[in-house]
């Protein structure tokens, strides 16, 4: 079980999903999240304790937003930058990391 952004998890399935629009598969994270298995953040700075930088996961977005975010087929695809900073990305939540895969 691998969480990522959003566009490695789009790589990581089967078709016809990995190529479908990205509206097909907003209730399927939406499921996850209301199952509360999974959270959806944007990806944030992060400077660790001996000062070199990396990214995070930052707070949950509102649920209430996430079905606009997710039917956005940008937020499915790899920046053109290479810059994961606000993208969107999925982390397990506790209760999650409980379900035995």
């Amino acid at each position: 079980m691998e969480i990522d952004i959003l566009p490695g998890v789009r790589g990581d399935l089967e078709e016809p999903l990995s190529s479908g629009p990205s509206a097909e598969l907003t209730p399927v994270v939406l499921s996850l999240v209301d199952r509360g298995w999974v959270e959806v953040c944007r990806v944030i700075p992060w400077t660790a304790p001996d000062g070199s930088t990396g990214f995070q996961p930052g707070a949950p977005i509102a649920r209430g937003d996430l079905p606009v975010l997710l039917a956005d087929d940008d937020n499915w695809e790899y920046p053109d930058s290479g810059e994961w900073i606000g993208c969107l990305t999925l982390t397990l939540t506790e209760e999650g990391r409980q379900i035995p895969w």
